[in-house]
Parts: structure tokens; C-alpha cells; sequence
């Protein structure tokens, strides 16, 4: 089912106050999931397989590389399995791009996703995803709750990130 996220993702120097700022505002902690991001090759956005410990699907999604908030049309397929055979297919038939190992913890508040992120050969993030699931919030609010976190949690301008993990690695 396609649903709106406005996004972004930011340098973190620091997690621990980042996990202090999201545990005071009450964030319901889903726990850290071990997550291995395969990404395909494609001739429109990206395709990417997750396969995580707590979250595994199939992500194809459009969104441009620009810092601070951004909007992302998304397309999640979540009933892979431990995707290890849809991974051989997608592998065969379109050839993988990059991969992403990363250690993500989890936090929402509402409908606010907030990602700690330990990415392997890049460092530590943090990413705040405002979610549309039922069309019902629309993109301005998202747009505002998105800027809410990140004067909450200090993202200073430089710190935000205009491309994906997956741009970073192919550096």
C-alpha cells in the first residue's frame, strides 16, 4: 500500500542524547533491529530488501536528494519472509547496487518513526520519518512534525543529509 513520508536523515556525533531527548518525550521504544538493506538495480527510484531481525520487506520508493525535510512516495511490500528467496530472484534478474549493514533502534511517537542508526563504514545517524499511512494527515502536517523533531532534538543545518546511506557507500 503507497503512503507519504516527509524525511529526513542527519550526521549524529552524539546517540546517547539523542536516546535521552526520545526517552523524555516518551517515545515507545521497539527495540534495535540488525538490519541488512540490498539494494537493486532499477531505471526508476530505488528498490531496496530489508532483512532485519525486527522489520523485513521490500521498499521501492521516489525521493529526492536534498537536505532537511523531503517528500518520499513509498511503496512497502512487508510479507517477504526472511526475503533470502526473493533476494536470489531480485539478485538474477536485476543485479544488486549496493548493501547497507546498519544496527537501527526503533522509537515512534505517534506517527513519528525516529531511527538511531549505527551504519557500517559511515558512522552514526539519526532519521526522522513523519508518516501518512491512511492519507489522512497530509503533507504540510507532516512537514511541521518533521521540523518539530528537528528543533527538539537540536539538528543543527549542517548536520542534515542530502543522500542515502546507499549513495554514501558508493562513494
Amino acid at each position: 500500500m503507497p503512503h507519504l513520508n516527509i524525511e529526513i536523515k542527519a550526521s549524529c556525533p552524539d546517540p546517547d542524547r539523542i536516546r535521552a531527548i526520545l526517552n523524555e518525550a516518551g517515545s515507545d521504544f521497539r527495540g534495535t533491529d540488525h538490519q541488512v538493506d540490498t539494494y537493486f538495480r532499477v531505471p526508476n527510484g530505488r528498490l531496496k530488501l530489508r532483512q532485519g531481525t525486527i522489520e523485513r520487506a521490500l521498499i521501492q520508493y521516489n525521493r529526492p536528494n536534498q537536505a532537511g525535510p523531503k517528500n518520499s512516495q513509498v511503496v512497502l511490500v512487508k510479507d517477504v519472509g526472511d526475503g533470502e528467496e526473493l533476494k536470489l530472484a531480485l539478485t538474477n534478474s536485476l543485479g544488486v547496487l549496493v548493501v547497507v549493514d546498519k544496527h537501527r533502534e526503533i522509537h515512534f511517537v505517534d506517527n513519528v518513526k525516529l531511527h538511531v542508526d549505527m551504519v557500517e563504514g559511515l558512522g552514526s545517524f539519526v532519521e526522522i520519518e513523519a508518516i501518512d499511512f491512511e492519507g489522512t494527515i497530509g503533507e504540510e502536517r507532516l512537514r511541521e512534525q518533521c521540523n518539530e523533531w528537528i528543533e527538539r532534538l537540536g539538528i543543527l543545518p549542517e548536520q542534515l543529509l542530502e543522500r542515502s546511506y546507499s549513495d554514501m557507500l558508493m562513494e
